[in-house]
Order: C-alpha cells, then structure tokens, then sequence
C-alpha cells in the first residue's frame, strides 16, 4: 500500500491525505473514501468578475466529509440540487472518490456538470461518483465551477475590472489542481479523463482547443455537447450591455458590479436569461466567448482546422434530445415552428454571405417542420447531432474517436414522449438511478433493462479511461472507431448495435460548413 510523505491512514472509516494546502481527511463510502467540499481555488466577493486566487492554506487536518457551497445561480431555471446546501461566490471545491492507494496509480476521471452554463453542482446526487470508483477501480473527481452572471457573462467591454470566461478559467485551475494533486490519493496525472454532459461537455470541447488546457487531460468524453454555444465579442458585448440596464447600472459605472448584493445580480440574470431565449431562440445568454486568449478561435471550427488537442474522444447525443425542453416548457431550444424558424432568421442575419438556399435544403430535409416532433427533430440537430458530427468528422482525421448514440429510455420515458431525451444517460453512466424525487423513470417497470444497459455504458467508459478504448470486456459488441469512409456509430439501446453512417441524410442537408451564432 502506498504509505509514503503525501497519504497517511488514520483509521479503518477514514484516510488523511495532504495536498498543496493541508490535509484532508476523507471518509469510508462503501469500499472507497470520498473526501467532499476540497477547495482548490479562492472566488469570493474580492475576485468577483476576476479570475480565481490560489486557495487558502490550512493548519491542521480538514475534514471533509460535508459537500462545499454551490455556485450562485439562476433561479429561472431547476436543477434537482440539495436545499440545504448554500449557495456562495466562494465555492470553488471538488469532490474525490478513491479506494485506498495501492502501489500502481490508477486513473482520474474528472467530471464537469451541465446546466446551460448558468445552473447546477457537483453535488447533485446523479453524479456521486462512489459506483463508478469502485467499479471501475479508479479515482472519480467532480467539480464546482462559477456559472451564469459569475462564470459567464463576458463584461471585459467594460474595462480591465472584468475578465471573460471565469468558468473556464475555473476548469483549467481544477484541472492543473488535480495535476499536482492527484498522486496523494492514488491517482495517475498522467492519466486524466474528462468526462461531461450539457454545457459541461460543450466545456470540454471548448477546452480541447484551448492551447492553456493541453495536457491537463488525456481523454475526453462529450456526452451532448452544445459545442457551437461559443460566441464571439461582438454578441458578448451586447449582451454585456443588456445586463447592464437590467441590472440598473450605467455603462459608466459599470465597477459599481463589484459592490452589488448576489441577489440584485442573479435577478438581473435571471431577466436577461429569459428575455435571450425569446427574442434569439437557440442562443444561450451566457456562454464560453472567443477572447482571443483561453479561447482563441470558434471551437468546431478549430476542430476542423486540426488544432484540437490530439487525444481520444467519445462523442454523443441522445435521440430524442429537445423532448425534454419541450415537456418542461423550457425556451431555452426551440421546439416549434415558429421559434425555430426565429432561430434560423437570427443566424442567417449573423451569416449575411450564406445563401438562402442553404437554410431551405436544411428544412427541407424536415417534412413535418411545422408538427411538434419535427421542429423539435431541426432543434435537436442543430444544438447537438450537428455540432457532435462536425466535431467527429474533424478529430477522426488524426486522433482515435468513437461516435455514439444514446437511444435507451423505460416504458415511462417512452409513454410521456421524452424517449432519451437530453440528460436521460446520466443515470446510466453513474448507476445513480432514482435520484429524483418521486422519480417516473420505473413507473411502468424497465429496471432490469436499464441496470443492464447501464453496466454496459460504465464498462465503456471506464475502460476508455483506463486504457483509451472503450471496449467492454464482457462479450458485448464490438465498438469500432468513427471513421471518414465508414462512420460506425454505436446506438445504446437494450442491445447495442453498431451502425456505418446512420446521419448520412442529414449530414448532407446540413453540409460540412459550421451553422451557428456568431
């Protein structure tokens, strides 16, 4: 067992690690430790709209056994998180789950969480990461990062008081955290997984062609990423500026944000969020910027230039994506025809050298556009199927990728019209089912066939991080890299089954050239 200067057991029910600033002292979950509420950088009210200081040193051992304060964030918009857990600008930690360290390092799987960039934590009970580290015989970290008006609202229009893409920034400080200490717990450095779903995946994919992020992870998984939800100055400073009159706050006076209560912030917020979504529908409001800096080009089109990181990568969407949008009445994707023919009006607007014929050969691919199910079909393929494709088509070109789709969903999902939709694997990756309450996902039975498909995807996944191909060592079929000439893509259902080229038609009604906002 590893018993050198960085760990030290304290007893059968916990283990003490130390790290760059103190000891931490974890406790028993199952046959693993989970050390919860880490801090790995300081963002409290003196670095608002700055990026994160270095966390503050600590005497002593500190106990970890109680999750950190979440991010501040949109009340327009529910996430399934703990009531009792408080919400502060200084909640900067990350939760670990390792077994005890044993001679060899093992791997590092680092999870982002999604939420439109403006919602959600680490500690929501979907991503407890004990299963998968006793599973998989690895460490699972999941981090807190800023989001929405802290995170992402890009106010450097303003002055040098305001830097842009602090969430990011948040990423990449986690990330160069677990680079210096992982090794306490047992983990490799040199082999780091980063793995996430949403807006946490479209940071991924942001973070791959982010030359300050090279290294710092050596496998991705994007599971649905809204990877063109990247904007560029000229939008930011728009919006910027939109803030601004809702916060009630001249442009002139634009520092007095340093000083105004959490509230009056999140409310501002929370206006603009809803206002964004209505009147530019398939646009988020607050989002990862083009800065020239972090991030230096548009993500999917770095991509298509070469310039990703060269690493493996597992891609995906699930099949039905928007119905959960449409159930939830949530604007954030258009799901009629109306606001999806808004959304193709605003980018054709941001793209005045497209042709016009290029948007009509894309809803002609759609014939029943103006019906429900298919407006939510165009929606589902812009935010995501496209995005996912343009992305595999670039990376195959020099680096190992797999393509999936995930199209399991029970009997309920299926007779409330949500099928798989958007965020419907999370269980399945984690085995954290029934984390809802009152939870419908068994109502009409499907337990066994989820558990199942389930093992399936976390065999994959861990062995993807493990050894960077995501075979399940278990008879199940075979998942063949995504190729140019071949596209094999692995559909997740009760049986897998591998598929050349399922998106053929809608690859070439789309094209290869990026639609997106600018």
């Amino acid at each position: 067992m590893h018993t050198d200067e960085t760990s030290a057991v304290t007893g059968p029910r916990t283990l003490t690690v130390r790290v760059a600033d103190g000891a931490v002292r974890g406790h028993a979950a199952g046959s693993v430790f989970a050390w919860m509420g880490v801090p790995y950088a300081t963002a409290g009210r003196d670095r608002r709209f700055r990026r994160a200081a270095p966390a503050r040193a600590w005497d002593g051992e500190r106990d970890c056994r109680d999750r950190g304060p979440i991010a501040p964030q949109a009340k327009a918009m529910q996430v399934p998180i703990d009531p009792g857990l408080a919400q502060d600008e200084d909640c900067l930690s990350l939760n670990v789950w390792a077994p005890r360290p044993a001679e060899e390092p093992r791997p590092v799987m680092v999870w982002i969480h999604g939420g439109a960039y403006c919602v959600g934590a680490s500690s929501q009970t979907v991503y407890d990461g004990r299963g998968l580290a006793e599973t998989g015989d690895l460490i699972v970290v999941t981090v807190n990062y800023r989001l929405g008006v802290f995170g992402f609202l890009d106010l450097s229009s303003f002055g040098d008081g305001f830097e842009p893409n602090l969430g990011l920034w948040d990423l990449v400080t986690a990330l160069e955290w677990v680079r210096d200490n992982i090794s306490a717990f047992g983990g490799d450095p040199g082999n780091v997984t980063v793995f996430g779903e949403s807006s946490g995946a479209g940071a991924i994919t942001t973070l791959m062609t982010a030359p300050r992020a090279e290294g710092l992870f050596h496998r991705a998984i994007a599971q649905s990423a809204p990877a063109t939800s990247v904007y560029g100055a000229v939008r930011a400073a728009a919006v910027a500026s939109r803030f601004l009159e809702l916060a009630g706050v001249a442009p002139s006076e634009a520092d007095r944000l340093h000083d105004l209560p959490v509230e009056d912030l999140l409310r501002a917020g929370d206006e603009l969020l809803d206002e964004i979504v209505i009147t530019v529908p398939g646009t988020l409001a607050m989002a990862p910027v083009v800065d020239g800096d972090l991030v230096p080009r548009y993500p999917v089109a770095a991509f298509q230039k070469g310039v990703a990181h060269r690493i493996p990568l597992i891609i995906g969407t699930n099949r039905d994506e928007a119905s959960i949008f449409r159930l939830t009445r949530s604007p954030i994707l258009p799901v009629t025809a109306d606001t999806v023919t808004q959304m193709f009006a605003a980018i054709a607007d941001d793209h005045p050298d497209m042709p016009p014929s290029r948007i009509a050969e894309v809803i002609a691919a759609y014939p029943d556009y103006t019906k429900p199910t298919g407006a939510m079909a165009i929606s589902r393929d812009a935010a995501f199927r496209m995005p996912c494709l343009w992305i595999a088509d670039a990376h195959c070109r020099h680096s190992p990728t797999w393509v999936y789709r995930f199209d399991h969903a029970t009997p309920m999902l299926r007779a409330a019209r949500v099928g798989a939709g958007h965020a419907t694997e999370l269980p399945y990756v984690f085995g954290n089912f029934g984390t809802l309450n009152m939870d419908p996902t068994f109502w009409l039975g499907g337990r066994r066939s989820a558990v199942q498909v389930s093992g399936r995807v976390q065999r994959r996944w861990l062995a993807f991080a493990a050894y960077g191909v995501p075979a399940a060592l278990d008879a199940s079929k075979h998942w063949a890299p995504y190729t140019e000439e071949g596209r094999s893509t692995l559909l997740i259902d009760k049986t897998d089954t591998l598929v050349p080229d399922p998106d053929a038609a809608l690859r070439a009604a789309w094209g290869n050239e990026v639609m997106g906002f600018s």
